[in-house]
Formats: structure tokens, sequence, C-alpha cells
């Protein structure tokens, strides 16, 4: 056969392999139908505490329900497509993984179709460096609150944020005496922000092993997360994102205020089902 008719022939076959496989290929997922109602599972952070007064509950601001327009929650980007969508709010300030079996049950009472969760701040931000919350014991714990929502929500789709980066929010205020000064005035993760202007190894050390057990976090909320169909993980965005001070509320300068509610949002929804 002539070199340029076997040349020829060659290629008309790759066109039609490429054709069939463009052809057969599965067509991208659709984004699964909006739930009727959904619950927000979590710590102070989805209570949206001190984003409207001093150290008060402000749930209207929360990135998951609430209902606050500048700050375009969950709820309310996917009350555009489920207009009659019903939101609770099972968080609780102050709360640790251990408490997330218990607000699952709550939200498994409420027959819920979509359930966010965002927990492990208070697990790694503590009173000392001690007192953090084990690996092993976030995994049990967590699992354990997975496994009680897909028992008894078996269609329901969750959405699981990041451990935020909490040696970022040393990083943005060490400079700012008003924030030192909260941090030691009202004992906030002393963990991670004690001695906030140290430059000793020993601080600069614990604060790395403070942002690692985050990190270590992050990783067991993946991999349980993973293990379900019916379950997102956020990829570890919330943990990447790098907020400023100006997203953090001057009454602690530790919780997110209004702003840094909209963008967690924002964040978050961009990494979840696509309604």
């Amino acid at each position: 056969m002539h070199p340029l008719r076997r040349t020829l022939l060659a290629l008309l076959a790759l066109t039609a392999c490429l054709t069939l496989a463009t052809a057969t290929a599965a067509p991208a997922a659709a984004a699964p139908p909006p739930p009727a109602a959904m619950a927000s599972m979590g710590d102070s952070i989805t209570r949206a505490f001190n984003s409207c007064g001093f150290y008060v509950d402000c749930p209207s601001r929360s990135w998951s329900t609430g209902s606050t327009g500048s700050v375009n929650s969950h709820y309310l980007r996917i009350r555009g497509v489920s207009p009659s969508l019903v939101a609770y709010n099972d968080a609780v300030s102050g709360a640790k993984v251990a408490d997330m079996a218990g607000q699952a049950q709550r939200a498994v009472s409420q027959g819920v179709g979509y359930v966010t969760i965002l927990v492990g701040a208070n697990d790694v931000c503590t009173s000392s460096e001690s007192a953090m919350t084990s690996v092993a014991d976030f995994e049990s714990r967590f699992r354990a609150a997975v496994q009680t929502l897909a028992d008894g929500l078996p269609q329901a789709l969750i959405f699981v944020a990041s451990v935020p980066d909490v040696k970022r929010l040393w990083e943005v205020g060490k400079g700012d005496l008003a924030a030192r000064t909260a941090w030691s005035t009202f004992g906030i993760c002393q963990s991670l922000l004690a001695g906030p202007r140290s430059t000793a190894a020993a601080d600069v050390a614990r604060r790395d092993r403070v942002r690692q057990r985050a990190a270590d976090f992050n990783a067991v909320l993946a991999r349980v997360c993973g293990e379900r169909p019916t379950c997102r993980y956020d990829g570890g965005a919330v943990f990447a994102y790098r907020f400023t001070l100006a997203e953090i509320s001057t009454w602690d300068y530790f919780h997110p205020n209004a702003t840094g509610q909209k963008a967690l949002a924002a964040v978050t929804y961009a990494a979840g089902y696509g309604w």
C-alpha cells in the first residue's frame, strides 16, 4: 500500500475513534434536586456569634442558614430555586466535634434534605496545646455524627466545610493592639494565640503544631465524608481562604463578622452542590 494512503487511512481510523469516544462519554453530572428543608450543624461560627453585637449569637447572619441578604447564605441561594425552603440552625456556640452526634439527631428529627457541617475550630482552639482534641477522638466523633445522619436521613445531602486556618488569625492580628488585648483578656484560643508577639522557637513551633492539628482534622473530614456518595467535602477551601482582619469581629477578634460570614458563604457554596 502506498505510504500516503496508509497515513490517510490511519488518520481516518483515529478520527472515527475520537468521534465515538466523544459520543459515548458520560455527560457531566447534573446538580441534584434542591432540598425542601436544610439544617446547619457546628459551633459559634455557624451561629454567627459576635457578628451583630457584643457576645451574642446572630443566626440571621449565618453563612449557612442565615436570612440577612448581604450575607447571601446557602439558605438564600438555594431558596432562589426552592422558594419554600425551610432552614434550621442546629449549631451551638462553643460546640466541639463531641457535640455533633446530638446535633445530627436534631437534624434527623427535622427531616431535612441538606445538612451543612462546620466543626473543629473549638477542638483546636483551646486553653492550651495539651487541651486540643486528639485526631483519633476527632475522627471517632465525627464518624459517629455522619453515621447518625446517614442512618436517619439516607437520602439527605451533606456538605462538610474544612476547619479554618487558625494560624491565619494570628498572622493578621498579631500586629494589632486591640486584637492582642482581646485575645489575652478573653483567653481566646490560647493554644495558638498565647504570646502572640513572641518569636521564641518554642512558640513558633507551637503555632505550627496547632495549625497542623487543624490540617489533620481536615484530613479526617475529607476521608470520612469521601466514604459516602451523599457527602461532599469542600476540598480544603475554607482552610485555604486568606481572610483579612477586616473580616473578623472587633468584639473578640476571633469570629467572622458579617463580611466574614459573607465570604464564608461564597467560598463554601462554590464548593457545594451547584444549585
